[in-house]
């Protein structure tokens, strides 16, 4: 975005800061001036001067010799310049740099000198000169800025103009201009305009602001007689304003419009035309002006295109449109593509006599899509992306006929058609002051936060303590908005240093980042390499991990713009990265291979979607080589233990993951809640991933644990009483588990059992078939006596009932 500092001065007349002090002082407000150039740089001595006299040179056929009066002087130049001519040119009045000034560079149209050209008085060809008139590409500028330039010679002022001998010559020419280029961010949308930088810059320097004039007389017409709108496809056009301008004058601009248009990088083309350019740079509302005579019937419907319809564009252009992009119509074609150009049927020429004037607010997102499928980006597609006030559409088309009015452009129909099915209103946002003070770390007086806000038009709503936003503040939605006026109209300078509040202050991080922190810890204390892949995989997959048909798992999220099906859609379970991780390394002959991930998975929660997915963080397990099922199980216990899980772990076999393996597989259970499961690769699952050993994974949701997990620990002493050891040798059928032996001798227990060893486990000849022999030693112990023996006779006669009723004998 850049705008001449004329054209704010125009809407902050006592804006009189240096252009340094200006592009700091609007940064520091949140307005970032990125760099800013001085159109007379290098320009010194520079006045108007007149020629009363031109004699041809007596020793050079092309050259002159001028006597040119620069005011209470007269000086003698030497020129070459062909548009001086004797007879032709006296009396003209031109730019004459004196002795010891400087210009910009020479008319050559080459590169300009860093530091400008200095001009001193001599001799050309033994005649002296002093001083030189220029050209307007000596004066730094060009033929784009200045059209009334020769393209070769000096530049000669328009008699018309109110100059005169020894006048500043930059002054005249609107020299003394600066242009600013500012970095808009995308939520301020109403700074893409030169009233929205210049409502910033009256702001931050406290002075008023004066914006344009939109007054507009009309004549007793009404604009319902000439057209009617409507809009059928309100979702994509939330306004649409029509004016009518008749008896059409084409004719140049004036040269205030032509030269803040070209400063802000925009060729001037006639009154019309730069008009609507005009006002889309001030207000930052694309106009577009149709020739009334070929609207067919009077009437524009905006509507959806047509599949497969084309339309020629004004550039001439052939365009093939489809049915998402919205055109505007007549009542019987298409005379442009809305928000991006108008169509080559319905262009204004000379001889245009009555001006159908639109000014319109398009969905953004359609005309970005649109206009990126059309190959065609222009001033006013950049604009309506961005997301336009509807609000502001009024105001443009009536600054537009406005300036019809002022410059005589045309006679103006009175009236306005305006179609706005649902008008947009600004934000309602509650005003605290102590809770801004507290967000900010300041201590800001309320009547000062309430000056900060009538400059910027936000409305303090004192019975409701509400501020309410002008609908162009799109991006004010919240209270941490307000706080962000106040602070940067404070000045974040001024603000205090202070330490933040939370959980931070104290160096720790997220109890999250602890989980996952303890993870990696525990995977690679335990030989585990960390692993990273993709979120994204193909729906192969779950044919590999030979998942059914109906699965859940099987319903994604599906990628709108994937790089390839490979990549299509996003995971529901975190084994195939890591498994196709480990299938490289095994065929890479890499033996012993443990690896884990901490990635996310994604459970859409209704398809289509409606909402954002569930993303859970998963801890993902997988190794081959030395090791087992509870290999894997020992690593599992290893991190519950260091994140606090301190009760029993359950495995759970009947799991239906078909995936694993029917006999090596189990789900982890915490305090009767699944957290995740365990268990060796399916051999068929191994084949598919050409895994040629056997692979145990084990998968636990942190989501799941989150809340049971705990890093607080309390110190307990060395036990000051004597431990008592008890063993049992047992005959168990093979059905029982020893995780329900555990189970039942811990409950029996009570306080006073203090371990639970399992240390041997037999099969053989000398045990009944069907049966196995399992050993474990008790221990006991009580905090604060030594245990007696009837004490622990008492716990014993507990547990051997309890594995008496499920059918376990004591051997003998």
């Amino acid at each position: 975005m850049n705008t001449a500092y004329s054209w704010l001065k125009a809407y902050v007349p006592d804006l009189d800061a240096a252009p340094q002090e200006y592009a700091d002082a609007m940064t520091l407000s949140g307005t970032k001036v990125e760099y800013f150039d001085k159109f007379d740089k290098n320009l010194e001595k520079i006045v108007v001067g007149r020629i009363d006299k031109i004699e041809k040179h007596p020793d050079a056929d092309k050259l002159v010799v001028c006597q040119v009066c620069v005011g209470e002087e007269t000086v003698q130049i030497v020129t070459g310049a062909p548009n001086v001519v004797p007879g032709e040119t006296e009396g003209a009045l031109v730019a004459v740099v004196l002795d010891g000034g400087k210009v910009a560079g020479g008319h050559d149209g080459g590169p300009m000198p860093e530091d400008g050209v200095k001009i001193k008085a001599g001799k050309l060809r033994g005649v002296p000169s002093c001083g030189m008139m220029c050209s307007i590409e000596e004066l730094g500028s060009s033929r784009d800025m200045y059209p009334e330039a020769p393209e070769n010679g000096i530049y000669i002022f328009d008699p018309a103009r109110n100059v005169k001998p020894g006048d500043d010559a930059v002054h005249a020419l609107g020299l003394d201009d600066v242009v600013f280029e500012y970095e808009i961010t995308s939520n301020r949308v109403d700074c893409y305009s030169v009233t929205g930088i210049a409502r910033e810059a009256a702001a931050t320097f406290g002075k008023p602001f004066c914006p344009p004039s939109e007054e507009v007389k009309g004549n007793d017409e009404k604009t319902e007689d000439y057209i009617a709108v409507e809009i059928q496809d309100p979702d994509l056009c939330a306004r649409y304003c029509a004016r009518v301008v008749k008896n059409i004058k084409i004719a140049p601009s004036p040269q205030w419009m032509q030269r803040r248009l070209a400063a802000s990088g925009i060729r001037p083309i006639n009154n019309l035309v730069d008009i609507t350019n005009y006002v889309m740079e001030e207000y930052g509302q694309p106009m577009h002006a149709f020739d009334l005579s070929t609207v067919a019937g009077n009437k524009i419907i905006v509507r959806r295109a047509k599949e497969g319809e084309t339309f020629q564009t004004l550039d001439g252009q052939m365009r093939q449109l489809d049915s998402e992009i919205l055109m505007i119509n007549d009542a019987e074609k298409a005379i442009g593509i809305a928000g991006i150009m108008g169509g080559e049927n319905s262009k204004i020429t000379d001889d245009v006599n009555t001006v159908l004037f639109e000014a319109a607010c398009f969905d953004g997102t359609n005309i970005r899509l649109s206009a990126k499928r059309l190959g065609l980006r222009t001033d006013a597609s950049g604009k309506f992306e961005k997301g336009l006030d509807p609000n502001t559409a009024e105001a443009a088309i009536n600054r537009a006929c406005h300036l019809i009015e002022e410059l005589g452009c045309g006679e103006v129909v009175g009236g306005m058609v305006d179609v706005y099915p649902r008008p947009m209103e600004g934000h309602r946002i509650p005003f605290r002051p102590d809770w801004i003070n507290k967000f900010l770390g300041t201590e800001i007086p309320v009547e000062t936060m309430l000056s900060y806000f009538p400059p910027l038009e936000l409305v303090y709503d004192e019975k409701t303590s509400e501020i309410v936003t002008p609908s162009w503040r799109q991006d004010l939605e919240q209270e941490a908005d307000i706080a962000e006026e106040v602070a940067r109209f404070y000045g974040y300078a001024n603000i205090p240093t202070t330490l933040p509040q939370g959980e931070a202050t104290t160096g720790k991080v997220s109890f999250k980042h602890r989980l996952e922190d303890t993870a990696r810890e525990v995977a690679e204390f335990c030989g585990f390499s960390q692993a990273m892949t993709y979120s994204f995989e193909s729906p192969k997959v779950f044919d590999k991990l030979l998942l059914p048909e109906d699965s859940p798992l099987r319903q994604t999220v599906t990628i709108a713009n994937p790089l390839g099906e490979d990549f299509s859609i996003m995971r529901t379970l975190p084994l195939n990265g890591l498994l196709t991780s480990l299938a490289t390394n095994y065929n890479r002959r890499n033996k012993n291979v443990a690896l884990y991930e901490i990635g996310n998975i994604y459970l859409p929660k209704a398809l289509p979607l409606t909402e954002l997915p569930d993303e859970r963080t998963q801890f993902t397990l997988g190794f081959y080589g030395d090791g087992d099922f509870f290999t894997m199980k020992g690593v599992v216990e290893e991190y519950f233990y260091k994140i606090g899980l301190r009760n029993r772990v359950e495995y759970n076999p009947d799991t239906d993951r078909p995936y694993l393996h029917p006999g090596r597989k189990a789900d982890i259970v915490y305090e009767g809640t699944p957290v995740g499961y365990l268990g060796e690769i399916h051999p068929a699952v191994a084949d598919s991933y050409g895994l040629g050993e056997r692979t145990y994974v084990a998968v636990i949701d942190l989501p799941q644990i989150l809340g049971m997990a705990s890093f607080d620990r309390h110190y307990q002493g060395i036990a000051r009483f004597p431990a008592v050891t008890r063993d049992l040798s047992m005959l168990v059928k093979k059905s029982i588990t020893a995780g329900e032996i555990e189970a039942a001798i811990l409950q029996r227990g009570g306080k006073l059992l203090e371990n639970c060893q399992l240390f041997d486990i037999y099969e053989g000849s000398q045990i009944l078939p069907g049966f196995k022999s399992m050993a474990y030693s008790l221990t006991f112990r009580a905090a604060d006596h030594t245990l007696e023996e009837k004490e622990i006779n008492s716990v014993m006669n507990k547990i051997l009932n309890a594995l008496e009723h499920m059918g376990i004998e004591l051997r003998k």
